[in-house]
């Protein structure tokens, strides 16, 4: 096995580097967390870069799919800030990978070069006020109309960045309710549209592609939005098991890196820096361990995530080893987080500091994507039926 990172990688990590330098330096980064803003202008200029296509073919304009690659840049922009880094997933992942692998030809020869050049990016609109892990029991429901169209009536929650999205991308019930799983489908609803209210959900963290409550008041799209067409009507939960759930997971892993990453470095940075009694207190060994413990946690971190990545590119069955990646990389950034914010101590609570807002970003975390306790469940469930399988 060779755990060396392969030469693009490193040009990529290097490019990602000095972009977050030149172009999400600090200051700016504070205030975007502080008015919770999206700057457009800055994630124009990292379409730029190309890595927006690190998720669609070639012959759609884009670099070919490199899921390790997508999540490299995950953790570089969330190292500086949400504003970006978040709003990246919604177009290369939530976007770029559910066009690639549920849409019509049509679709995608529409959809994707417009993801590859940063002006398309969607916004999830799965969960609702009383539907969270269980996506199948959705109540918004969808029904064909006159005309092509397809009307929409329910609510959503928790749907980040819908007032930033192109397209809410909906898990909506089009069958009987008996016929579970396969009375679901997934549509595309621009965010204008007649009936489409938007509502703000004031968070803790996690800013810039703010957190919305979303309504449909008898809101009517073209069937040409639905996604996968007339194959994809009734067909939404094949496609969110097959490609949503598990690179999701994957994204939400990267964040944690990148807060962790940014949380050492920064807490072994003021460690050098920080004089009591005399000497700074990177001479304490309470100090050393921390700082140990947590490059140890933040490594393994890595190594799982960088793992299940691998194995999602090649379209190995990755659902344990996703779950795994999600359920440490969220919990150890979360402990990272915290740890960084008492090696601070005082500064480690005032606004100035970017030790705090770690904080805030990393306890989200565990909960997105599916919480710690689905995680668990899931890497229990599916490694106790393989046990049995293989007795």
């Amino acid at each position: 096995m060779n755990f060396t990172e392969p030469d693009n990688i490193r040009q990529l990590r290097d490019v990602l580097e000095r972009f977050v330098d030149k172009e999400m330096p600090r200051p700016l980064a504070q205030r975007w967390d502080r008015d919770n803003y999206f700057p457009r202008d800055v994630f124009d200029k990292l379409a730029q870069l190309g890595v927006m296509g690190l998720t669609v073919p070639e012959e759609y304009g884009g670099a070919g799919r490199d899921i390790l690659a997508t999540m490299v840049v995950i953790e570089e922009l969330s190292r500086r800030s949400s504003a970006v880094g978040i709003p990246y997933i919604m177009g290369a992942c939530y976007a770029g990978m559910n066009i690639v692998d549920c849409a019509t030809e049509e679709q995608k020869r529409q959809f994707l070069p417009k993801v590859v050049d940063g002006s398309l990016i969607f916004s999830y609109g799965w969960t609702e006020p009383d539907t969270g892990a269980d996506l199948a029991s959705v109540k918004t429901r969808a029904e064909r109309v006159a005309g092509g169209m397809v009307r929409i009536n329910g609510a959503k929650r928790f749907c980040t960045g819908s007032a930033i999205s192109d397209y809410i991308y909906a898990l909506v019930r089009t069958g009987p309710e008996q016929e579970r799983y396969n009375n679901l489908s997934m549509v595309m609803i621009p965010p204008d549209t007649p009936g489409v209210t938007i509502t703000p959900i004031h968070t803790l963290g996690t800013h810039g592609a703010a957190t919305t409550d979303v309504s449909f008041d008898n809101v009517e799209v073209p069937f040409d939005n639905v996604m996968g067409g007339e194959e994809g009507w009734n067909r939404g939960w094949k496609m969110i098991v097959g490609s949503g759930l598990d690179v999701e997971k994957l994204e939400v892993a990267a964040i944690a890196v990148g807060i962790a990453r940014a949380a050492l470095d920064d807490a072994w940075d003021y460690a050098r820096q920080r004089r009591q009694f005399g000497k700074t207190i990177e001479n304490y060994q309470s100090i050393q361990h921390k700082l140990a413990d947590m490059k140890t946690q933040l490594h393994g971190a890595r190594l799982m995530l960088y793992h299940a990545a691998w194995m999602a590119n090649e379209r190995i069955p990755c659902g344990v080893e996703t779950s795994m990646a999600k359920l440490f990389a969220t919990e150890a950034s979360k402990t990272i987080a915290l740890e960084c914010q008492t090696i601070h101590g005082a500064y480690g609570y005032v606004k100035d500091f970017d030790a705090e807002r770690y904080v805030r970003d990393a306890l989200l975390l565990p909960i997105i994507g599916g919480s710690s306790a689905v995680q668990r469940n899931n890497i229990y469930k599916w490694s106790s039926s393989k046990t049995r399988a293989g007795a």
